[in-house]
C-alpha cells in the first residue's frame, strides 16, 4: 500500500516511518508532509493507499485537510494519529475509523496495518469505510472556527485568510472565493462558511453570496427596498442584497 505520512512534528514521522519500516512487505512510503498544505498537494499528486494523519496541525488540521480535498477525489484509508485520550477517541472507535494515540506504540501499529490491509483488499469494506470517514469529514466544520480558506487554483492549494475574501459566491454547485484581483475554487458549502466565518464580519447577501462587509466600498438603495452592494476588488463587482437579507442588513448599518 502506497502511504503518506503527515505530521508536523519531524520526530513523530522520524518514529513512524521507523515502525513502519518493519511492515515493508504491506506499506511502502510514497512521501511525507509536515503541515497540512504540503499533505493537500502530495495527497492530490500521490493518490497514497493509505494516510498516516495529525489530527492538531497549524494553519489546517486533519480534518480541515480532508475536507478540502476535491469533491471527487477518492479518499484513502485514513489513520488519524493524535495525542487525544481515549475518551475523546470514542466518536472514532464508534465510526469504526482507525486512529493511533502519541507516542505510536508497536504492537497498537500493527493491528492498524493488519486491518488496513483486510480493507484494501476488500472493495466493499473499503468503499463502507469511505462512506464513514466521509460521514465524519462532513460534521466535522462546525468544530472550530475558520482560521484559514483552503483555495485551489488547477493542481494548486493556496492558504487565504478570510479578511483577503471578497465575497464567496455559489454557481452551478461550484463556490469561489474572490479576492480583490484572484478567484479561487473552494470545497466549502456557503453554509459551512456562514457558520465557521466571524459573523461581524461576513454577511449573507442573498442564498448564494457571502459577502465581506469590509470590502464593500458603496451601498445603494435598489427597488422593493433591497440594496445593492459595489465590492472593493478591480472589477468593482455588484451584488444584490436579497429582499429577504435587507432587513438584516439595516441592523449592521443603523443609518440606511
Amino acid at each position: 500500500m502506497r502511504t503518506l505520512i503527515v505530521d508536523d512534528e519531524a520526530s513523530a514521522r522520524a518514529r513512524l516511518r521507523r515502525l513502519l519500516a518493519a511492515h515493508n512487505d504491506a506499506i511502502e512510503i510514497a512521501g511525507e508532509a509536515a503541515d497540512g498544505l504540503s499533505a493537500l498537494q502530495q495527497i492530490t499528486a500521490l493518490a497514497p493507499d493509505l494516510l498516516f494523519l495529525d489530527i492538531e496541525m497549524p494553519g489546517l488540521n486533519g480534518f480541515q485537510v480532508l475536507q478540502s480535498l476535491p469533491p471527487d477525489f477518492v479518499l484513502p484509508l485514513v489513520v488519524f494519529v493524535t495525542g487525544y485520550d481515549q475518551h475523546a477517541l470514542a466518536a472514532f472507535a464508534a465510526n469504526a475509523l482507525a486512529y493511533l494515540l502519541k507516542p505510536v506504540e508497536t504492537e497498537r501499529l500493527a493491528l492498524v496495518v493488519d486491518r488496513a490491509q483486510r480493507l484494501h483488499a476488500s472493495v466493499a469494506q473499503r468503499a463502507a469505510e469511505q462512506r464513514e470517514l466521509s460521514a465524519l469529514i462532513q460534521a466535522a466544520p462546525d468544530a472550530a472556527p475558520l482560521r484559514h480558506i483552503v483555495g485551489r487554483k488547477r493542481d494548486r492549494f493556496f492558504l487565504l485568510a478570510p479578511s483577503d475574501v471578497c465575497f464567496f459566491r455559489a454557481q452551478d454547485g461550484i463556490v469561489r472565493a474572490h479576492t480583490a484581483s484572484e478567484t479561487y475554487w473552494v470545497n466549502y458549502q456557503l453554509n459551512q462558511l456562514e457558520a465557521g466565518l466571524p459573523a461581524d464580519q461576513f454577511f449573507r447577501a442573498h442564498r448564494s453570496a457571502l459577502v465581506n462587509l469590509a470590502c464593500v466600498k458603496e451601498l445603494q438603495a435598489d427597488f422593493k427596498s433591497s440594496f445593492r452592494l459595489t465590492i472593493n476588488d478591480l472589477a468593482h463587482t455588484e451584488i444584490q442584497v436579497s429582499e429577504r437579507q435587507a432587513p438584516f442588513l439595516r441592523r449592521r448599518f443603523p443609518g440606511l
